[in-house]
């Protein structure tokens, strides 16, 4: 059973940054593509961004130009740096893995749309 374990979350001023890692328990191939979502209580899921295996990036309108997905394969290991962080970025932030070839990214991201999801890891921002 894979595992995924977020952890970088954190209380930041707005334009504060962090950095957001989730580690895999184990190589998950050329098949999976990862992505981040978040979850603010009383709110919808929000896909943030996805990367696939090739490097190839997506993000919600909402944080282009602010967030960054990376991946280090070599640690299995998935980043999310975000910058000039925004009160309406409060959320719990979630990784998942994806075993899907062409599209990576998911706006609502639903449960069906990920094989595997970590616990998450909360990000509050403060104005």
């Amino acid at each position: 059973q894979v595992q995924l374990v977020e952890s970088g979350g954190g209380s930041v001023q707005a334009g504060g940054s962090l950095r957001l890692s989730c580690a895999a328990s184990q190589d998950l191939g050329s098949s999976y593509c990862m992505i981040w979502f978040r979850q603010a209580p009383g709110s919808k899921r929000e896909g943030v961004a996805g990367i696939k295996n090739d490097g190839s990036t997506s993000y919600a309108d909402s944080v282009k130009g602010r967030f960054t997905i990376s991946q280090d394969n070599a640690k299995n290991t998935l980043y999310l740096q975000m910058n000039i962080l925004k009160p309406e970025d409060t959320a719990m932030y979630y990784c998942a893995a994806a075993a899907r070839s062409s599209e990576c990214y998911s706006g609502s991201m639903a449960s069906y749309w990920y094989n595997y999801c970590g616990q998450g890891t909360q990000v509050t921002v403060s104005s």
